[in-house]
Parts: C-alpha cells; structure tokens; sequence
C-alpha cells in the first residue's frame, strides 16, 4: 500500500469517527434535555404548591407530610380560580365538600307549621265546683260525711242539724193550725216560714201530722260530686248559708296548660291538641283548646290555654301533670320562606347563610346575612335576605365559614372580610411551616353576642352551671367516666336550682327557652353506663351552653369556644373551656390536641 492510500484511510476514519460523534452528540445528547427540563418543571411546581389538611383547612405548608394536629396526610391546595366573578365567594371543590359534609338545598316556600310543646294540669271545671251550705242554723249534730273525695249525690243527707230556730217555728205552725180557718194567711206565712228553710211540703205535712216538733232536721245534697273540702266537724255551730262542704263534679274537668310568651303567636282558639298523662302511658287524649287567657303571669310570664274534656271514667284527676303538642299554624301567613336551624349560623346580632352558586369555574359560596321570623322547633321562617329558589347550605356551614375566614373573605365574625391567614399553631401543636408572614395578624373572634342582659343575681344563679359543665368537660378530656358522670348529675341539678325569677323582662323568655332545651339533653344524664355514651350526649349539652353563653355572655371569667372537625361521626364538634389551650372532651387522650379555638366569649 503506497503512503497516499494510507493517509486517504486515516482521513476516512476520522472523518466517520467524527460525524459518529456529533450524530451521539446531536441526537443522543438532545433526548437528555427534554427529561430535564421537565423534571426541572415539577420541581418548581412541587416548590409552588401549597399543603393543606382536610380536617384543618389552617394549616398550610410547602411540602407533603402529616397534620400536626390530627396527623392526616396532607393534601394539595386547590387553587380558588378566577375571584374576580365573585371577590366575596369562597370556591369548594367537589371533593372539599364531601370532605366537610357541606349538603345543600333549594330555599322553598311552604305552610309554616311549628310543634309546639305544652305542660299543663288537669283540674275541676270551675262551672261544675259548687259550695253545698246549711240553710238552717243551728248545732252540728251528725255528719254522713266525713272526709274529702268522698262521691255523693243529689239528694242525699250530708248532715243532721240541731235548730232552736226551727223548733219554735214549729211551734208556731201548730198554733197557726188551730186558727187556720178564721185566719188562713198566718197559717200559709207559719208554713212558707219552714220552706225558707228548705222544707219540703212533705217533711211540714208529716211534721202536722204526727203533732211533734222535730230538734233536729237533715241537710241534702243539692248536686252530684267529690267532696274536695270539707269546712265543718261535728258539734260546730253554724249560721245559715255557711258552706260545710265543696263538691266538685268530675264528669267535666279542664286541662291548663301553659303558654310562654315567646309561643303566643302560634296558639289559638279551637286549636287541637294532643296531650299525655304520665299515670296513664301508652293513653293519648285529643282535645280542643277552648280559650287562652288575656293576661300573662308577671313572674312565669305564660298564659293559661284552656282545654274541656269530658271524664266521665273520672281517669282525669286533678292535679295530674299533662304533656301536649299543637300543631300550630300562623293565621296571617299561608306560604313563608322555611330553612332548617342548620343551616343558620347565629351570632346574637346577625343570622348568616351561605347561598351556593356554580359557574364554569366549580362550586362557590356567597355569605348572605338574613332576617329571622319564628322558629318552628327544626327550622326557621326568613322574613329578609332570600328568594325562593336559591339554593343554601344545609349542613357543613361551619366549615365553609371556617374557609372564608381562613381566605379572607366575608364570614359570620368578619363580614366584611378580613386577613388571609396562611396557618397559625392551634392547641400548643408543633411549629408549622408556612405561617404568617410578619404584617399578618391572627383574626381575632371575640364579639360580644349577648341577646339580653342580665343582673349579677342572674349571673349568680348561672354560676354553679358552668362551674358543673366546666367540670364534666375536663373529666371527658381526662378519660375520668366517674368524675364525668358525677359532674353531669351536678349539671342537671344546678339546672334545677336555677331560680328563674332572677330573669326579668325579655331575658326571662330567653332564659326559659334555653332551659327547656338544656333540660331535654341533660334527661338522661345519669343513665349512661359508659364514657362513650355521655361523649354522645355532651355534644348536645355543649350545644345548650353555647346558645346560652351566646344569649347572656359568661357569669364569670372568659370562655373559649372550640371545635373539633372529627367529633361527632367526622361531623364536627363545639364545646366551651376556660382555657385556650386544646383539651379536646370527644377523645381524650387518644386525640387530646385536636381541635382549635373558634372564639373568645366575654
């Protein structure tokens, strides 16, 4: 091979060796920048996205982990997408509201029909109460009637009198006799004397007859009945028309029942009623309310609603307790706007809604404040603030509330929208990341939402409440079941003790409606047999204290309300503590941190 073939292979080779190169270089090396370019862009997306936890929508952080509270796994923050139709919406996802348990339903009109819960007493009829008296005077001489409830009749003797009166009466008659013929009208005045006695024409012509003057003459009874009193004993002295006994006839009683002031406008006239006898379970009587008294009583502030029953069983007893619902109907209205309580969030000065809307961009709600009519037990009528049609959350309001805080839009505290907040320590947790930068402020939630107010007397009276209510939420928090139950026996009694006379004016109504409420959740306190019923039954204990707290503020020292979104089924939880540190009631020591303080009542 000659030196020129040589150097032309050489140059061949490296020739291919370098179009080798820069092909690798060209086609190899370009797939790598692709791959890294977009590993580069989820690294930035992963540093952009915001964590949340759906139990505590507060906590906010940069990256995956666990809840410092509750220890859920941490979830991405949706965006809340274009504000601008809406800057007072707070957007839900579908999933954010499956996870609050927010329901929603159509605002309709319909017939407002509200139960209404009566007590009363059974007692006589007043028309059928009659006072049986002497109509002679004279000496008690027997009594056939010796003691109250005892049935007698028409007619019959109830007593044997003694009358000096009368035996000289008598006397007189047999004079007149003698000389009837020459002077007929005084022997009819000696007989029209007797009569006005109450002599029969018989007993005067048997008394003429046998020509002997009696001593002694019966009293009959002029009607049927039970004696109910008995006003004389044997050997006293009596004048004529002094009452010996009161008769009252049973066949016809009537049930009083009690009307408070707040449930007037829902009772009529010729309503019906349905009411039970606790002597008599399993017994209902059907009955029409006849009349309502016009005044109400200065210190029970009720009224009287009358109910006549026929009794002719005489199962109706005076005296015996009666519980009653009339289904009642306000006249002026025949369709009115109705929501469930639930979905009302109530301050004491301002009654919040929060009416869904959906738009290409999802689901968001919009704070709406209303006007609340009536109650109706489970729901309310709205005077102002809705049209029919409009679609509200039912259930999960807290939570949405609690997101529209949290995103500084308008909310039941802050109406008028307030600070973003990007998490905050809640319940002496760890530290979090991502809290707030230094011009941020914690939202403040103290408002003062008293409905009335009340003396220091009243306040004093309320005192041993919470004191027990206080007690019964640090055993539950402490896992103590004895201590707990004991403390919610103490609650109901304190409730018992409550001298409601404290309560003046307005706040008398206010307060016996939530001592109503107070007492049906507090029924069966001390029935539960283990910590895991009385926790049942403390949310709806809770719930009584805070309408309470919320109508006349504390009796003492500042309250905190907290919550728990895991309590109650995942359904959420309040409950009032004098600390603000979280001890949370519904899980003890297996969830102590859990929760958050929501307000600060004065």
């Amino acid at each position: 091979m000659t030196h020129s073939n040589r150097n032309t292979i050489i140059i061949a080779a490296i020739t291919l060796l370098t179009g080798l190169l820069a092909g690798w270089l060209i086609f190899g090396g370009g797939t790598k920048e692709p791959e890294l370019q977009e590993h580069i862009h989820e690294t930035e997306l992963a540093a952009e996205t915001t964590w949340t936890c759906s139990m505590h929508p507060q906590i906010r952080q940069q990256e995956p982990g666990d809840c410092p509270i509750c220890g859920m796994d941490l979830i991405p923050l949706e965006s809340e997408g274009n504000d601008a139709l809406d800057p007072g919406a707070i957007r839900m996802s579908e999933t954010a509201m499956k996870l609050a348990d927010v329901v929603t339903a159509p605002v309709r009109k319909m017939k407002p029909v509200k139960n209404v819960r009566l007590n009363g007493k059974v007692q006589a009829d007043e028309r059928l109460v009659y006072s049986q008296s002497s109509h002679i005077t004279g000496r008690i001489e027997q009594l056939m009637v010796n003691f109250t409830g005892e049935y007698i009749r028409k007619g019959q003797t109830i007593a044997s009198v003694y009358s000096p009166e009368l035996v000289t009466a008598q006397e007189e008659l047999f004079e007149a006799e003698k000389i009837k013929d020459a002077q007929p009208e005084l022997f009819q005045a000696a007989r029209d004397k007797l009569r006005n006695w109450k002599l029969t024409d018989n007993q005067i012509d048997k008394i003429l007859a046998t020509g002997e003057t009696r001593e002694a003459f019966p009293v009959t009874a002029d009607v049927s009945g039970y004696v109910t009193k008995k006003m004389v004993n044997l050997g006293d002295y009596i004048t004529k028309g002094k009452t010996i006994y009161e008769i009252a006839d049973l066949s016809r009683v009537w049930v009083m029942f009690e009307v408070y002031e707040t449930d007037i406008a829902w009772i009529s006239e010729n309503d019906s009623v349905e009411f039970t006898v606790q002597s008599l379970p399993g017994k209902v009587f059907k009955g029409v309310i006849s009349f309502i008294d016009p005044v109400i009583d200065s210190q029970t502030r009720v009224a009287k609603a009358r109910v006549s029953m026929k009794n002719p069983d005489a199962q109706l007893k005076p005296g015996m307790f009666t519980s009653g619902i009339v289904e009642a109907q306000l006249d002026h209205t025949d369709q009115a706007m109705v929501v469930p309580k639930s979905a009302v969030m109530w301050t004491g000065t301002r009654s919040v809604v929060f009416v869904r809307q959906t738009t290409d961009q999802g689901v968001n709600f919009t704070y709406r404040e209303v006007t609340l009519g009536p109650s109706l037990g489970d729901g309310y009528i709205i005077d102002e603030g809705l049209e029919p049609g409009e679609v509200i959350a039912v259930n999960g309001t807290f939570s949405i509330d609690a997101a529209a805080q949290l995103a500084g839009k308008p909310s039941m505290m802050s109406p008028e929208g307030g600070v973003k907040m990007t998490g905050h320590n809640h319940g002496g947790g760890a530290d979090m990341a991502g809290q707030e930068d230094e011009g941020n402020t914690q939202m403040e939630m103290a408002v003062n939402t008293s409905k009335a107010t009340i003396s220091d007397v009243a306040k004093g009276e309320l005192e041993p409440l919470y004191n027990s209510y206080l007690e019964l939420t640090e055993a539950l928090a402490n896992d103590d079941f004895e201590q707990a139950s004991t403390a919610g026996i103490a609650l109901k009694d304190a409730l018992g003790n409550v001298n409601m006379g404290a309560f003046k004016d307005n706040a008398h109504e206010i307060w016996m409606d939530h001592a109503d409420n107070l007492e049906n959740t507090l029924e069966h306190v001390a029935h539960h047999g283990s910590i895991e019923e009385l926790r049942s039954a403390y949310k709806g204990i809770s719930d009584a204290m805070i309408a309470l707290t919320r109508s006349f503020g504390t009796p003492g020292d500042t309250l905190y309300l907290q919550y728990c979104p895991m309590a109650n089924n995942d359904q959420g939880a309040n409950w009032l503590s004098n600390y603000s540190e979280i001890k949370n009631p519904y899980f003890g020591e297996m969830m102590l941190k859990c929760g958050e303080t929501h307000d600060t009542i004065q």
